[in-house]
C-alpha cells in the first residue's frame, strides 16, 4: 500500500500497473468497505491499464477525520479522492455505491479534470431502509447479516467473497459504517445531475435491490454523455461478483469514448 497526506491525515491506496499506456482507473468502495472490493480489476483489468484503489479515511489503512454526516462528510472523501488522484495521475473516476456518490460529488462540485466515469451500484439518490438505519445504529451484527443476505450486495457470490465483505464491514466497524450509509440516506443530487460534463457509464448488476437497475436509468438519462449498462449474474458488487463482465463493460465503453 502506498499513501498521501492531505487534509492532516494519509490515505491508503493501491496500484496494480502493469506498463500500459492509458491514465489509471482510480475506484472508490463503497459503505464499509475498503479497497479489497477492486480485487478483480486489480488482478485482471490492470492488464489493460493501471488501476488505483483506495481505502477512505476510516477505512482500512486510511486516518479517519471528524466530520458531520451527510455534505460534510460526502466532501471529505472527496477530498480523500482527488489526492490520490492528484499522486497517481488517474483519468477514470470509478465508484461504487458511496463511491458512487463521492464520484458524483467530484464531478459536480469539484475542478476535478477526471475524463470519464463509471458509476456502478449507486443513484442520484441513496434513500435507506429505515430497518436497516435501525440495526446500523444498535444491531450492527443483524445490519451485517441484512447486507449479505441474498441480492443485496450479492447474488450468488463464491463463499470466500462474502466472507471477504463481511469481515471488511466488521473492520471498518459500526460508527464509520453507520456513517457510510446515513450520508447516504442524505445523498440527493437529481436536480443536478444535467451538471456531469464527462462521458458516464452507469452499470448495475441485474440482480441489485440496493440499489436497482432504474437508479441507473435514471443516471444514464440525466447526465448528457452517458449510456447503461447490465453486468449479468451480479447484484451490489458486481465488480467483485462478476470481475470479467464488470471489466468488459469497462474496457468496452472507454473504448468506445477513445479514452
Amino acid at each position: 500500500m502506498q499513501e498521501v497526506t492531505h487534509h492532516g491525515r494519509t490515505t491508503a491506496y493501491r496500484v496494480a500497473d502493469r506498463g500500459a499506456e492509458e491514465s489509471p482507473l482510480l475506484c472508490v468502495h463503497g459503505s464499509g468497505g475498503t479497497h479489497e472490493a477492486w480485487k478483480g480489476q486489480l488482478g485482471r483489468l490492470a492488464s489493460q491499464r493501471p488501476v488505483v484503489a483506495l481505502d477512505l479515511s476510516g477505512h482500512g489503512e486510511s486516518e479517519d477525520f471528524d466530520a458531520d454526516i451527510g455534505w460534510e462528510t460526502i466532501s471529505a472523501y472527496a477530498d480523500d479522492v482527488l489526492a490520490v488522484a492528484d499522486e497517481t495521475d488517474a483519468g477514470v473516476l470509478v465508484g461504487n455505491s458511496l463511491g458512487g456518490a463521492v464520484a458524483l460529488h467530484v464531478a459536480i462540485e469539484r475542478d476535478h479534470g477526471f475524463d470519464a466515469l463509471v458509476l456502478t451500484g449507486t443513484g442520484a439518490k441513496l434513500p435507506v431502509l429505515d430497518d436497516l438505519r435501525r440495526w446500523l445504529e444498535s444491531d450492527f451484527d443483524r445490519a451485517v447479516e441484512f447486507l449479505h443476505g441474498e441480492d443485496r450486495l450479492f447474488h450468488d457470490a463464491d463463499s470466500r467473497y462474502t466472507q471477504l465483505s463481511t469481515e471488511a464491514m466488521r473492520a471498518v466497524g459500526q460508527r464509520v459504517t453507520r456513517r457510510d450509509f446515513e450520508s447516504c440516506h442524505v445523498f440527493d443530487v437529481r436536480d443536478k445531475l444535467g451538471e456531469v460534463d464527462v462521458p458516464t457509464l452507469a452499470l448495475v448488476g441485474e440482480h441489485d435491490h440496493l440499489t436497482p437497475p432504474d437508479y441507473h436509468e435514471e443516471l444514464a438519462d440525466g447526465i448528457p454523455d452517458a449510456r447503461y449498462r447490465e453486468v449479468l449474474g451480479a447484484a451490489h458488487l458486481a465488480m467483485l461478483e462478476e470481475p470479467e463482465g464488470f471489466n468488459a463493460a469497462v474496457r468496452d465503453f472507454l473504448d468506445d469514448e477513445g479514452i
